[in-house]
């Protein structure tokens, strides 16, 4: 069951920072938990209990005039009215790269990959502990933190440009549209070519120290990548498998 077990305190200093988070839970405990738990961090919340509500706040003018607009997303997947799912796609449609950590009782891999696929930054499944989700929450906003302090410079390497500041990439001289993760991992790779990450490296550079998935998901974000970069994503040109090592980039 749900743990309302919290960090330590000396935990609390590493927030240099208040972070607000939006959270959208339909059940009334889990939410009223979570939302002891992050206020007892320093975490600014707002909640919605369903998914037309949240997309009401995020879409609406008053809510982004009042600077109420979340560092990170706390959503389950089954939600009434519009689900996670839906919520996941509409937002990285419009180009929000707010970092978004599913929480769900959905626990198959099946379940966990398409979340990934469709926007989600991270993946927490029910039942979890307060100790665990907040160390997920300091590493979305950590990782998040990092992007946003990156060299503006645009970033080239033969036929793929990227562009930090505007989170934008084109592939022979077309638009391509990535995930945060995917984003994050091609901005890191293009700034090191031919050097070779393992897996743990890269987990460790995108995902965060707190990471505490498998790391079978860095596969899964390199095989995504080179659908949208290769133009045969069976025999790579970019990203390049070394075999008993990991990956290197050109």
């Amino acid at each position: 069951m749900l743990s309302l077990q919290n960090p330590q305190a000396s935990d609390k200093s590493k927030l240099s920072q208040t972070n607000r988070v939006l959270l959208i839970e339909d059940e009334d405990l889990i939410r009223d938990m979570i939302v002891v738990a992050l206020e007892e961090e320093g975490y600014e919340v707002d909640t919605a209990n369903n998914g037309r509500s949240a997309l009401n706040m995020l879409q609406s003018s008053d809510f982004s005039r009042d600077k109420l607009t979340p560092d990170l997303i706390i959503m389950d997947l089954m939600l009434p009215e519009v689900n996670g799912l839906d919520i996941c796609r509409l937002l990285r449609y419009q180009g929000d790269i707010t970092p978004i950590l599913v929480v769900s009782a959905k626990s198959s891999e099946t379940d966990r990959v398409l979340g990934l696929e469709v926007g989600a930054d991270d993946y927490l499944t029910k039942p979890f502990s307060m100790r665990e989700l907040i160390a997920r929450c300091r590493a979305l906003l950590r990782r998040q933190r990092y992007s946003s302090s990156s060299p503006s410079s645009v970033q080239k390497y033969r036929d793929i440009n990227l562009f930090p500041e505007e989170c934008r990439v084109t592939v022979r001289g077309l638009e391509v549209n990535l995930s945060p993760k995917e984003f994050r991992l091609l901005e890191l790779f293009m700034s090191y070519p031919r050097r070779v990450w393992s897996r743990e490296q890269l987990i460790e550079q995108v995902w965060g120290a707190d990471f505490l998935g498998d790391t079978k998901t860095v596969d899964v974000h390199i095989r995504w990548l080179r659908e949208k970069l290769e133009e045969e994503p069976s025999q790579p040109e970019y990203l390049i498998t070394v075999r008993g090592f990991g990956y290197r980039f050109g």
